[in-house]
């Protein structure tokens, strides 16, 4: 299963794909800098399988390569980075 998270500024939403198919995103609101993940979504067909968790060190990954920040507002973000604090650093109150 290859995977490749992407963001996709059109949309305001970075997005995963496992081997070329869509197989969900995380939407986001741009505060400048700031990026606040609003939602995250994976298609059925690739639940449980650790998509969603990809998905997130995906994004993280690169709003952290581009200097940004973040604000969790997604609960499921919210709970990745309270189980990474590797990504801690990334975060800052609403925006």
């Amino acid at each position: 299963m290859s995977t490749l998270v992407e963001d996709n500024p059109a949309k305001n939403r970075f997005e995963i794909l496992v081997d070329d198919a869509l197989a969900g995103f995380t939407a986001y609101v741009p505060r400048g800098e700031v990026l606040v993940l609003t939602h995250t979504e994976v298609d059925p067909g690739f639940q449980g399988k650790g998509v969603a968790s990809a998905l997130i060190r995906g994004a993280l990954d690169e709003i952290r390569a581009r200097g940004g920040r973040l604000v969790p507002q997604c609960p499921f973000v919210a709970a990745f980075v309270d189980k990474h604090p590797e990504y801690a650093d990334l975060v800052v109150e609403q925006a």
